[in-house]
């Protein structure tokens, strides 16, 4: 570092010796020796690019439908925003700052409501923290419990941010890949068919293993993980020592009869698992940024440290409305006018829509089981179309939606961005979907994909 310093310093400053520049001289070093000087933090080496503003850019620049980020372009259920309405507009102090870890009302009813579920008698003051979101909550966790050396274990397909959070608290992510079982020739696949290894899974865990991130249902796969599976998981976290954090925003969304389960309910799991849940998927308001992490007081402290030296607190108006939701749906809760019954078969619904539509131009949909998402296999259209425009580097997917979006109007995600960098040719041949959105735009969907249609045709 010095011989560079001392290089610089003699290559500006060498042509003003023997003048009269001491003012100037000053400056010029002060100047360059700023500038040399390493501006970012380390911690962002590798994490700038983000695949969200990259095709979110390239969605805004054409006349295309968007089925690539997930959230809903319908209306919230109305008891969603008259709740909104009125924390906003009857009492003045919900303007005000309210408890730094969650809004009282709100940390109560979450306590009582999944407790419930989660075997658990939950203690609002202890046991719940809400934050800015479901991203929010797990940049928390790992903040306050992933240390520099530290391995954490991810499991692909993964939720992008995974990754980037593991680097930023100084871990090292693991990898494991969940692997397609074979179906008969022409057969649609199923998340369902999607497995992990065992023996490979067990293989992963280390004495420098500090974490397990678990996403059931899965983004961008729509996977539901079986109580079998997620015994596998517990099983190999208690043996190893090791915190599960399990991100279960689309809990709620569960289609073909299958159903969630949390890990922290399972047998000696609520002392190792910090359950993450999200207000935006669960009442359809992606915009409101309310989040929550529900687990044992040993771990959530930590995250409260984490909490309290950041973002302190969270806006007491969204938390207030969130609260009056939940207190609705627990007096509703197993009755056919509950919004967790009615959502899922509406988007059910929507999910078939897009699996039919999608297949008329010769795209191959993996049928998910829950989640706002499906992927869908572009394998023929690889071995028909191998060279399109891109870099000799760039995944497959990333350049078939780049082509989709410019001649189809048609806007996806490529699956690779969901994998570390040494799989992601190996299912480079995936795009996702999201069908959480309104009738009309899955009707615009229709008419581009008739439109393909018609070119295929001879």
């Amino acid at each position: 570092m010095f011989r560079n310093t001392a290089a610089i310093y003699l290559h500006l400053v060498g042509p003003l010796w023997g003048k009269k520049s001491g003012a100037s001289l000053t400056r010029c070093l002060h100047q360059t020796l700023a500038m040399a000087k390493r501006l970012p933090a380390r911690r962002l080496d590798g994490i700038d690019h983000n695949p969200w503003v990259e095709f979110g850019k390239l969605a805004s620049e054409a006349d295309v439908v968007n089925l690539g980020q997930g959230f809903p372009d319908f209306p919230p259920p109305d008891f969603a925003v008259e709740a909104f309405q009125h924390a906003v507009s009857r009492d003045f102090m919900l303007n005000q700052y309210t408890k730094a870890f969650g809004y009282p009302p709100l940390t109560k009813i979450l306590a009582s409501f999944f407790g419930k579920f989660l075997g658990q008698v939950i203690d609002p003051l202890k046991n719940v923290l809400v934050t800015v979101g479901a991203y929010g909550a797990l940049f928390t966790a790992f903040q306050a419990l992933v240390d520099v050396g530290d391995e954490v274990i991810i499991i692909e397909p993964f939720f992008d941010c995974y990754e980037p959070m593991t680097l930023m608290a100084g871990g090292r992510p693991v990898f494991v890949s969940l692997k397609p079982c074979p179906t008969q020739d022409r057969e649609l696949d199923s998340s369902s068919n999607w497995q992990l290894d065992p023996t490979e899974l067990a293989s992963k865990f280390t004495s420098r293993t500090k974490a397990l991130i678990l996403n059931t249902p899965n983004n961008p796969l729509g996977k539901v993980f079986s109580r079998a599976e997620l015994e596998l998981v517990a099983s190999l976290c208690q043996q190893h020592d090791v915190v599960c954090i399990t991100d279960e925003v689309y809990q709620w969304l569960v289609y073909d009869g299958y159903q969630h389960i949390s890990i922290a309910s399972l047998p000696g799991m609520w002392e190792r698992t910090l359950t993450v849940g999200s207000a935006g998927k669960t009442f359809s308001v992606t915009g409101w940024k309310v989040g929550w992490v529900l687990g044992p007081d040993s771990l959530l402290k930590h995250l409260r440290t984490v909490h309290q030296n950041s973002v302190y607190h969270c806006p007491t108006q969204g938390q207030a409305a969130v609260a009056q939701c939940f207190e609705q749906e627990q007096m509703l809760f197993g009755q056919p006018s509950s919004y967790f019954a009615q959502l899922p078969q509406a988007i059910q619904h929507n999910r078939d829509h897009m699996i039919r539509s999608l297949q008329s131009v010769g795209l191959r949909p993996v049928i998910p089981q829950g989640s706002y998402f499906l992927i869908t296999d572009i394998s023929d259209f690889k071995s028909k179309m191998p060279d399109l425009p891109g870099a000799a580097d760039e995944p497959y997917d990333r350049r078939f939606v780049k082509w989709m979006i410019k001649n189809k109007g048609l806007v996806a995600i490529p699956v690779s961005v969901f994998y570390s960098v040494p799989h992601r040719k190996l299912f480079d041949h995936y795009i996702r979907f999201c069908f959480m959105k309104d009738e009309s735009t899955l009707q615009a969907m229709d008419q581009k994909l008739q439109m393909w249609k018609d070119e295929l045709r001879p």
